[in-house]
């Protein structure tokens, strides 16, 4: 994206501007976090790339196509042929079992759960060690597991690029670095990019590229350096 302003209740006395002129390029395959203190943007800076609101002003192009004047039935299509979400509280359906929480992407894409689509989703399911939770519904799942049913559902589709807001903010310690560990994994493996939005240093340094927002501006934006492991000379 180039030049992206946002603004809310645009030409009311309440009007208010939260992103100022935001230029941001994700690659494919980066592994990025995005932090920055409350209020400085970032859920609008998301939901921006997510396909969720329009800038007020500015250009975005996903995978090199200009993406601004796109109907909404265009955009739909758009986050389902390309994105991937994972959230906070993972918006699993309670009524539907794992399984079919994984495969509500397809449904959605597809108008149908077809055999392919079930098959990809006990494949992520697996991948995600819940090869025997296939049948249980989120109430029987602890909060680890459902987080790792949400990742799956977010990779259901082969997405280019997953958005990932606090996608460990509700979890341990423990499940949490399982969870991020997932992410990695994922990255690695398949090759799709990650933004990750985060409060947590520890997962920030452990990401590849930290972009940093502050008043509605990257204030910092640049590789992660982590320091060389000393070992004993032989």
């Amino acid at each position: 994206m180039s030049a992206v302003h946002k603004r809310f209740n645009e030409g009311l006395p309440n009007e208010a501007a939260v992103l100022h002129g935001i230029d941001l390029t994700v690659a494919p395959g980066e592994f990025a976090s995005l932090i920055g203190p409350s209020g400085s943007g970032k859920s609008t800076l998301l939901n921006l790339i997510g396909l969720l609101d329009r800038p007020s002003t500015g250009e975005y192009l996903l995978k090199g196509v200009s993406i601004g004047d796109a109907s909404d039935d265009e955009r739909t299509r758009a986050r389902l042929d390309t994105l991937g979400f994972v959230f906070q509280f993972h918006h699993l359906l309670p009524e539907f079992s794992a399984l079919e929480n994984v495969m509500l992407p397809g449904l959605m894409r597809d108008g149908a759960f077809t055999p392919a689509i079930r098959a990809g989703a006990r494949e992520l399911l697996a991948a995600v060690g819940l090869a025997d939770a296939i049948d249980k519904r989120p109430g029987e799942l602890s909060g680890g597991m459902q987080q790792r049913v949400a990742i799956a559902r977010a990779l259901a589709l082969a997405p280019d690029l997953v958005l990932a807001d606090e996608p460990t903010g509700n979890l341990d310690t423990h499940s949490a670095d399982e969870a991020f560990a997932l992410l990695r994994r994922f990255n690695r493996e398949q090759g799709c990019a990650f933004i990750i939005v985060t409060h947590d240093p520890r997962l920030a340094a452990r990401c590849d590229r930290v972009i940093e927002l502050r008043d509605g501006m990257i204030e910092r934006d640049g590789a992660v350096t982590r320091t060389p492991v000393a070992t004993d000379a032989t």
